[in-house]
């Protein structure tokens, strides 16, 4: 069992709700538009499940639209996940804004999409542990993001002056960790599902079921 002591991070997880013709808009021309969201949905449970597995500490589930959305208000939330807004602004700001509970707090956070079926909770584990003896840690993503970024602590410019959505996300947050002296210790790059050229990288099961070849 890991020596990470429970409850020493926070689990900050970022999602869109999985709405047909909303979410995964970029694997549309592959699956449709049902098919899309059906994939969402099995990410971001799949995410989920990953980060309760853990047991690392609380977990926030931070989304789009508002949870006052119908989506949000029937879906099954497992106990020790607390659902919250994201705030206005690009990434940048709502990652920091997110990250709100751990600052007051004093505890580290891993934050994390829902992009990514190999982040399973023994990644989420290998993450953590790495993390007691580093600043930050880092699971890169294969088209130039990053699939998780773990902080001890969070400050603002870590989220500054980023070209979201490009292949330069992960070298740039690198970049920021430099400048606020932080020590981040790269893992394994991942890949995230988001064009259709990812779905190759599914499971095998999910893949079946997503009719990929």
């Amino acid at each position: 069992m890991s020596s990470v002591t429970h409850h020493t991070l926070r689990l900050v997880v970022m999602a869109k709700a999985p709405l047909s013709g909303y979410a995964k808009t970029r694997l549309i021309p592959a699956l449709g538009e049902r098919g899309a969201a059906a994939l969402a949905e099995r990410l971001l449970h799949h995410t989920l499940e990953a980060c309760v597995r853990a047991d690392l500490g609380p977990v926030e589930l931070h989304v789009v639209p508002d949870p006052s959305h119908a989506y949000w208000r029937d879906f099954p939330l497992s106990p020790g996940i607390s659902l919250y807004g994201q705030s206005q602004g690009d990434l940048g700001q709502r990652l920091w804004h997110a990250s709100r509970n751990a600052r007051a707090l004093g505890q580290g956070l891993l934050l994390l999409g829902t992009d990514c079926p190999a982040l399973t909770a023994q990644r989420l584990h290998t993450a953590a542990e790495v993390l007691q003896r580093s600043d930050a840690v880092m699971y890169p993503a294969k088209d130039g993001g990053y699939a998780l970024l773990g902080l001890k602590e969070v400050q603002a410019r870590l989220f500054e002056d980023i070209h979201w959505s490009t292949a330069e996300v992960a070298q740039q947050t690198l970049d920021r960790l430099w400048e606020c002296g932080m020590h981040c210790q790269r893992l394994e790059a991942l890949t995230d599902i988001d064009e259709p050229g990812d779905l190759t990288a599914l499971p095998q099961a999910w893949r079946e079921s997503v009719d990929v070849g």
